[in-house]
């Protein structure tokens, strides 16, 4: 597959997957279990019309969106993320109708002057999944530079509306699989590979290596075996990242990944944005459904940033070292 589709297919697919939970953001699992979503919905939690990408899509947009017109500028996503919560930044209408506290809280930081890398919570109550649904397009971009490199870029990048070490931990490691599948990996190979990159470089240090024991489910554990019980799918960042994981490796298709996120229940939207980056990433852009991206608003615009943001990478070869 080539590289294209497979950036392409992670960008759409992280819109998609988020769009999808929007309407059952904040369902309980059994609810959803009575009425269980099957494709693009409109209104439903947020009111919103079918399509709606979330938070958590503008916010991966801001990210793109920097990254395309910079080699790397955290300042300057610092300032899009405030745009978009005080403007509307690359929100699907216009409107802002979802945040996250620690995420308003980091934005109300930049927006009194202080330094986007400085701005996001370090304390243990930080630790929700704000800065993992927009880490993709940091991933795509230096998923081809050496593992130092790439998580540092991870890291700082969460640091703006998340700082604290397990935030920016769970980011390195959804990095790390991303790398490993644009490589050519199967979602069972990344992890693997992932896992023992991951130990190698956080085990060195103790900031990192206090936190090791929060990341037993996707560093351990026999994933795909979990049953669904077992599988948490609420705003905390490890059980993102782990619900994500667990959707990847136990379906086949996108199609099926990202339903099974959705229909998870609890904070739908980032579990879908996150297991579609995944899934669009391994299966590229012709495997996420015709008519749930037609469904998108502002296709132009998409198309554009991402093709914008795909030529800037797409030609560097990548390395897993």
């Amino acid at each position: 597959m080539k590289l294209e589709s497979r950036f392409l297919g992670g960008l759409w697919g992280a819109l998609v997957g988020d769009a999808l939970g929007v309407p059952v953001e904040f369902r309980t699992r059994d609810d959803i279990r009575l009425d269980p979503v099957t494709g693009m919905r409109e209104l439903g939690t947020h009111n919103q019309p079918k399509g709606t990408w979330s938070d958590d899509g503008a916010l991966l947009l801001c990210t793109a969106d920097s990254l395309a017109t910079h080699e790397f500028a955290s300042a300057d996503m610092g300032q899009r993320f405030l745009s978009w919560y005080n403007d509307g930044l690359w929100t699907a209408h216009g409107d802002v109708f979802d945040i996250g506290i620690t995420t308003s809280r980091a934005l109300d930081q930049i927006a009194q002057g202080v330094s986007a890398e400085s701005a996001g919570g370090d304390q243990v109550s930080s630790n929700g999944n704000g800065s993992l649904m927009r880490i993709l397009p940091v991933a795509l971009r230096f998923a081809n530079r050496r593992t130092n490199e790439l998580l540092d870029k991870v890291h700082r990048v969460s640091a703006i509306t998340h700082r604290h070490p397990r935030s920016q931990m769970a980011c390195g490691f959804y990095a790390l699989v991303v790398r490993d599948i644009l490589n050519g990996a199967s979602a069972t190979a990344a992890l693997k590979h992932a896992r023992t990159t991951f130990k190698n470089y956080y085990e060195t240090a103790d900031v990192w290596a206090a936190q090791m024991n929060y990341f037993y489910a996707v560093l351990e554990s026999d994933l795909p075996a979990s049953r669904e019980v077992h599988i948490a799918s609420g705003g905390y960042v490890m059980e993102t990242l782990t619900a994500s994981l667990w959707c990847l490796l136990t379906t086949d298709n996108f199609q099926q990944c990202v339903l099974k996120a959705v229909n998870l229940g609890g904070d739908t939207d980032t579990t879908g944005c996150v297991a579609g980056g995944l899934a669009g990433v391994l299966y590229g852009l012709d495997a996420i459904p015709v008519e749930w991206r037609a469904t998108l608003p502002r296709q132009k615009d998409l198309d554009e940033l991402f093709r914008k943001f795909t030529r800037l990478i797409e030609s560097r070869s990548l390395s897993p070292s």
